[in-house]
């Protein structure tokens, strides 16, 4: 005889958690993903926007320049990573995925409004050296608090298989952002990149940055044991 399924809340428990975890999963992965072009925007136009934020002159001094506060951001990621943690230990890693993603959006608006050299001087490549601390602090806390929630919130079953999505939006982001390079290539002139496209993807990504920030407020966090009152009795030993 066959057996009849339970109605009720308990019929509908098991897909609402998979939906809910697969909601959760997604919003963690866009949001990776978002940071990583936020991140490989900077290396993608910095021909573009190198002579703005500098005094005029030697176009490879001014090269070097952008690509050294580039490498600031670097410096800013081990500190990143090191700082999230602690915050995502105890404050959740909801809370410290919401505050990377809101630090990358904060870091690419402030490069796509910043004024040029030319307006406010020097205030300007400071500006742009604040900017990338912001994106070093956020892409290190991002690294590893989503590699962590990600593993966390799979099935023991796919645990490895939705972990990886860690990785693939990494690559993804930088793959979109150079898409989108080849596209304003393509739809504006020369002129136009070197004036103001270059702040083009920079708004794209504080928008998507802010998209990611809604979605992951819908995060679930990953499930713990209750914790042992201090109070509690320990189970005596079998030995004794």
């Amino acid at each position: 005889m066959n057996s009849i399924p339970p109605a009720g809340p308990a019929a509908t428990a098991t897909p609402v958690r998979a939906r809910s975890r697969l909601k959760s999963i997604f919003s963690g992965s866009v949001g990776n993903l978002v940071e990583w072009y936020d991140w490989y925007v900077y290396a993608a136009f910095s021909l573009y926007f190198s002579a703005v934020f500098f005094p005029k002159g030697d176009p490879t001094a001014q090269l070097l320049n952008t690509a050294a506060i580039f490498a600031v951001g670097f410096l800013m990621r081990p500190l990143g990573g090191y700082l999230m943690g602690l915050y995502a230990d105890r404050k959740g890693r909801k809370a410290a995925l919401l505050a990377s993603v809101l630090l990358m959006c904060f870091g690419s608006l402030l490069i796509a409004l910043t004024p040029g050299y030319e307006t406010i001087g020097v205030a300007a490549p400071i500006l742009l050296v604040v900017a990338r601390l912001l994106q070093g602090l956020s892409v290190g806390g991002e690294y590893g608090t989503s590699a962590t929630y990600l593993s966390e919130m799979a099935d023991r079953k796919n645990r490895g298989f939705w972990s990886s999505f860690q990785y693939v939006t990494l690559i993804s982001g930088q793959l979109i952002a150079l898409a989108v390079l080849i596209v304003l290539q393509q739809t504006l002139t020369e002129e136009q990149l070197y004036s103001w496209g270059w702040r083009v993807p920079f708004v794209i990504g504080a928008i998507c940055a802010v998209v990611a920030l809604y979605l992951r407020r819908g995060m679930e966090g990953p499930s713990r044991s209750p914790k042992a009152p201090k109070n509690a009795r320990k189970a005596p030993s079998p030995n004794c």
